[in-house]
């Protein structure tokens, strides 16, 4: 801005030295230029300060503002969110794990003998009865166990398989018992049933010959009035304890024999903590399989067993097969697992492939629950020779099964509401069907266990999801979506039979005792039941959805524990979907790692 350099340099004389005389004024000269030179660089500065201090002021507040308008957003985000969960609330449980509690009460309403109140004895209008069973009249004692339908009666043959299904349920999904509170409640069933079936033959023995099939009923057909028999109507409680009741003893039974081996034997394993009771049971199924086969494993020649009034069974290779499977898991020998492999079964084919029977789970019928056990071991314990060809043929047998029930076979068919009719239109379906949906349900957890994504039903694939429909619609209808609106299942629901055919439930309890023809009243009375029988599932409708709430016909109307059973092994198998899987282990904790032989080599 001056002109020129700005280079400061004193004065010099001609000579080139310097003249000293103006060096104070030269000084002071470049003093005030300095000044002047530096000014606006000053200015500069302050005014940089300036916007600086502004800017971070600035900046302080926008931060601010955006702290604030966060804190903003996600208020809103909380409200709205809270709003929506009001409109959309959790899904509460199922109607399968709303069931279960119930359909396991109906056990305890069919308990015998001295009931020792507590959390599950605890059925109000019932009580003490039947307490000189078995005395003066058999090796032991038989108090206890279960009245098997709506009568006093007590029949070994389906309480056995009461037993076993519950036990099986109890293996595979004791998780699911145990998130609803169950567990404790079904091993108390199971022990009530199975502590009643050690008294019916000497369980302390190495060998028997004898087993109490049945107490009490007599045969309906005499038309007697006696007060143990059938014919009478009257509570459990009132009949005289100073009399006790006919016990009908078999010398010949192995169809009967195995069935109970197969109960004992399943029940050790659910009761494997407890050793003693545990080591009690199996002794009493090894016993019992060998009275079954006359010690002559699989060379006995499976004659079924002597006719009876009530559960008669129509074969011995269904039993025999059920019952080995079972002592196999339960002890770990392999003798057990050879017998029902073994290639000679093939001349009892018959009795697995064909037959009205075919792909009906019953009390009368264990080839499919066998031929699920056995598959259950191919899947998860992967045995090769020797046992490979029969564990595949039974799993092909297996999925013939799980097909016949989708709805584009016709190999059953279906009313009008959607019942698959697997008794052939005959009376009380229901407990056909609740076996099928725990059969079709739990292959399907196998499958899902191991990763396999479904199976052939010829050459068309089905998904697990197309079985697991079937399994739900069929226990849907059961549980009240059917013509009728009504659930089979006492006290589900807001509709549902109120003239149960059982005597307990439909007299009164009160200080008045009711002698054989004396409850007839109440049988024939149009009124509800006084006392509910929850939990209890009854016969079902007829081939036409049609349904005859009456206390005379036991085809509508009576339940059993043999078909109870049914329903808590398929309500805890559909309940709590994809909440837990089956238990892979515990069935299989008494078998050692498998030591597969090798084949033997051709000749050369």
């Amino acid at each position: 801005m001056w002109g020129g350099s700005f280079e400061i340099r004193a004065a010099e004389d001609e000579d080139g030295e310097c003249n000293n005389d103006g060096a104070a004024s030269t000084a002071l000269e470049e003093e005030v230029k300095q000044s002047w030179l530096l000014r606006p660089d000053i200015e500069r500065e302050r005014t940089r300060k300036k916007k600086k201090k502004k800017f971070i002021i600035n900046g302080m507040m926008v931060r601010t503002l955006a702290v604030l308008a966060a804190v903003v957003i996600i208020i809103l985000i909380v409200v709205v969110t809270c709003r929506r969960r009001r409109h959309h609330p959790i899904p509460g449980p199922d109607n399968y794990t709303l069931a279960l509690p119930l359909s396991l009460m109906f056990f305890d309403a069919q308990r015998s003998g001295r009931l020792q109140r507590n959390i599950y004895n605890n059925v109000s209008w019932r009580g003490n009865s039947c307490l000189q069973d078995g005395q003066k009249t058999f090796i032991n004692n038989l108090v206890g166990g279960y009245y098997d339908a709506g009568d006093a009666i007590k029949l070994s043959f389906p309480t056995s398989f009461a037993m076993t299904m519950l036990s099986w349920s109890a293996l595979e999904y004791s998780t699911k018992y145990e998130a609803n509170g169950e567990l404790d409640h079904v091993k108390d069933i199971i022990k009530w049933g199975t502590d009643y079936l050690l008294k019916t033959f000497n369980s302390s023995a190495d060998s028997i010959n004898m087993i109490a099939s049945q107490v009490g009923g007599g045969d309906p057909s005499s038309k007697d009035t006696d007060p143990h028999d059938l014919n009478c109507w009257m509570r459990p409680e009132d009949i005289d304890n100073n009399d006790p009741r006919p016990v009908y003893k078999c010398y010949n039974c192995p169809a009967l024999a195995a069935e109970m081996a197969a109960a004992l034997a399943a029940a050790s394993i659910v009761f494997k903590d407890n050793q003693d009771y545990s080591i009690k049971l199996v002794h009493g199924a090894k016993i019992l399989f060998q009275f079954a086969t006359k010690r002559q494993g699989g060379d006995y020649a499976g004659k079924p067993d002597a006719p009876s009034v009530y559960y008669n069974s129509t074969g011995f290779w269904d039993e025999f097969v059920w019952a080995g499977a079972w002592l196999y898991c339960a002890t770990g020998d392999s003798s057990y697992l050879q017998l029902v492999t073994t290639p000679a079964l093939a001349k009892h084919a018959d009795a697995f492939w064909g037959g009205p029977h075919h792909s009906v789970l019953s009390w009368n019928s264990k080839y499919v629950g066998a031929q699920l056990l056995l598959t259950r071991m191919r899947l998860f314990l992967r045995y090769g020779y020797p046992y490979e060809e029969m564990l595949r043929t039974f799993q092909n047998q297996v999925e013939e099964t799980v097909c016949s029930y989708l709805p584009n076979f016709l190999s059953f068919k279906r009313t009008n509401g959607g019942l698959i009719q697997l008794n052939h239109a005959r009376p009380q379906p229901l407990q056909y069907i609740v076996n099928a949906v725990f059969f079709t349900t739990l292959y399907m957890d196998y499958l899902e266990a191991s990763e396999i994504p479904g199976c052939f039903c010829g050459p068309q694939f089905y998904t697990r999801t197309a079985f697991r429909s079937f399994a739900k619609t069929q226990m849907d209808y059961i549980l009240g979506k059917n013509p009728q609106n009504m659930s089979y299942i006492v006290g589900f629901g807001t509709r549902f039979p109120q003239h149960v055919l059982h005597r307990g439930a439909s007299i009164p309890r009160n200080n008045i005792k009711y002698n054989c023809q004396g409850g007839r009243k109440w049988r024939d009375s149009a009124k509800p039941n006084p006392n509910v029988i929850i939990g209890a599932m009854v016969g079902g409708p007829d081939q036409n959805d049609g349904f005859l709430d009456s206390r005379s016909n036991y085809n509508y109307t009576e339940p059993t524990i043999a078909g109870n059973a049914g329903l808590v092994a398929a309500l805890v198998a559909l309940s709590g979907e994809k909440t837990a899987q089956i238990d892979r282990n515990t069935l299989f904790y008494a078998i050692p790692p498998p030591l597969t032989p090798q084949p033997p080599q051709p000749a050369t």
